[in-house]
């Protein structure tokens, strides 16, 4: 397996400190993935963000082969661990009750993908040109879209379009979301915040996808585009292209950033 990558996180045109964390790691067997979205203010998003990103990823470290039935579980674990661990925090430390953060994690291995998801921060696949969301939010307005009260395009300007209904750390347990699929050689992956999602729309997500930049340009643009809309949110993208699908001992992965941001101070 040979991925290219990239990874970038922006503190936007309106807040003053960055509460997204975000990871990219990748060897010739497996490259793992992940954005989240920290809310609570007074550094206390950035800290729950943080901590998501730390714990799980210790956490599913040893998951070599996604492929096994147990691979599923090994995430949807890391997830409630992190969310037991934020959620003890907020207890014993007053400055940081209100806490919590949302969590996307895409790992590839094996020709497969598997994906662990809670809050409203998004995973997306481009395959023959068409973008694809492979989560779904745990938001209020998506909750009212499946109910039929309101369609997707109402639910994009609806006033609690910003209200999610499960995060990391926001009570004793949470249940993750968990997919999986194939992967193909081509396939373009998009980790996000909805610092970016939430400023550009699908089919303009789509046609900037479809541009053929490398992972490293995409990122920019992506990024770029969010600011010069408003850039309402902190704004974090990770791309991840799979350009190979062979033996993996011929193949070794390609980072074109930094793939670990720290919170700030």
């Amino acid at each position: 397996m040979q991925l290219t990558y990239a990874c970038r996180t922006d503190v936007g045109m309106v807040r003053v400190g960055n509460e997204d964390s975000m990871y990219a790691e990748a060897n010739p067997y497996r490259g793992v993935f992940m954005v989240a979205d920290g809310m609570g203010g007074h550094a206390a998003g950035e800290v729950a963000s943080a901590m998501a990103v730390q714990i799980v990823t210790r956490d599913i470290a040893p998951l070599s082969d996604i492929s096994n039935s147990g691979a599923p579980e090994v995430l949807r674990e890391a997830l409630q661990d992190a969310n037991r661990a934020i959620f003890d925090r907020t207890i014993s430390e007053v400055d940081k009750q209100g806490m919590g953060t949302t969590a996307s994690v895409l790992v590839l291995s094996r020709n497969r993908y598997l994906i662990g998801q809670v809050g409203d921060s998004r995973i997306y696949r481009v395959r023959n040109g068409v973008l694809e969301q492979l989560t779904k939010d745990h938001s209020y307005v998506q909750e009212q879209v499946d109910a039929g009260y309101i369609t997707p395009e109402q639910a994009r300007y609806h006033p609690y379009s910003n209200v999610i209904t499960r995060c990391v750390g926001a009570s004793p347990e949470v249940e993750p979301d968990v997919y999986s699929g194939e992967l193909a050689v081509g396939d373009i992956f998009l980790v996000a915040s909805d610092g970016l999602t939430g400023m550009l729309e699908d089919s303009h997500l789509q046609r900037l996808m479809l541009a053929r930049h490398s992972p490293g340009r995409l990122v920019d643009h992506l990024i770029g585009e969010a600011n010069r809309r408003g850039g309402l949110d902190n704004i974090t993208a990770v791309v991840v292209q799979v350009t190979a699908l062979d033996d993996p001992r011929l193949d070794s992965p390609t980072a074109e950033t930094p793939v670990y941001r720290p919170p700030e101070k």
